[in-house]
């Protein structure tokens, strides 16, 4: 199953996901200044990360709103960079953030699943319901393909809905019920399901609780770095078991700005990769 190779790739490499949230103004000057097409400068770009890093990292997650916001363009380095990905032996989340009703469901699943939007992951919005949801179970029945599904999130607004009490539970906890149910018939062998969770590590109590609540659970974690997030925040998390991967965009992949506008923006983002490693592993002893 993919999560187990998902797992497999943590255990060996750490659990650090770089997210290439890609934008224009993150390119180095030389690509931002060269005669090659947007495709190619942004595919560009993405290589030389995925080159610098692959052997560091557990897997990549590429957040399609950046390449979607070019047009044509974009999804063509949105493709390529998936199918480099895979090319590289690595797992890719496609972060789509996905939830509409079963039949156009369908076609989500049909376009992120298969052909050139490929991925081995994608996420998924519960809020419309299981409706949302269960189109894309028949491709989690290979074993190939997982999801993770929104339930406390990163950004400061989430408590305006995922506070709110229901059953005298805050909405969040009552989403993680659901998608740990929902998870219970796509279990690995490493104990996880292809159904995770992405809660941000911007809430680390109440992460901790849906943990402990949820032992099947694999976890994407957003909220590392920029948004405030530390390797002492997970240290309760994975103390029993590395239970997910965390993500870091921008300190990954924009630390050569002001520092290095040339070809070696790379090695700056491998710098940044071991840097965050260090600080997660070195909780964990």
């Amino acid at each position: 199953m993919i999560i187990d190779k998902l797992y497999e790739e943590v255990l060996g490499n750490g659990p650090v996901c770089v997210g290439l949230d890609t934008r224009f103004e993150y390119l180095p000057e030389y690509l931002i200044n060269s005669t090659k097409t947007l495709e190619e400068k942004i595919f560009e770009f993405n290589r030389k990360i995925i080159d610098a890093t692959y052997d560091l990292v557990a897997c990549y997650k590429v957040q399609i709103a950046c390449y979607e916001a070019f047009g044509i363009e974009g999804l063509k380095a949105y493709s390529r960079t998936l199918k480099y990905i895979r090319e590289k032996g690595k797992v890719v989340i496609a972060d789509i953030k996905r939830g509409d009703i079963l039949s156009t469901a369908e076609m989500y699943a049909k376009a992120h699943f298969e052909g050139d939007f490929e991925a081995d992951f994608i996420t998924v919005n519960p809020y419309m319901g299981l409706d949302a949801i269960s189109p894309y179970f028949k491709y989690l029945n290979t074993g190939e393909k997982g999801i993770f599904v929104l339930i406390r999130t990163s950004n400061k607004s989430s408590k305006d809905f995922q506070e709110l009490k229901v059953d005298n539970k805050p909405l969040y906890l009552k989403i993680a019920e659901n998608v740990q149910k929902w998870g219970e018939s796509f279990i690995g062998k490493s104990g996880f399901s292809l159904i995770g969770g992405v809660v941000g590590l911007t809430f680390p109590k109440e992460f901790l609780e849906i943990k402990n609540m949820c032992g099947n659970m694999f976890f994407l974690i957003p909220g590392y770095g920029a948004q405030g997030g530390t390797g002492e925040d997970l240290k309760e998390i994975f103390k029993e078991k590395m239970c997910g991967v965390v993500n870091s965009s921008r300190g990954i992949i924009k630390a050569h700005k002001g520092i290095d506008e040339g070809l070696k923006f790379n090695e700056l983002a491998r710098k940044q990769v071991i840097k965050m490693k260090e600080d997660i592993l070195r909780w964990q002893e």
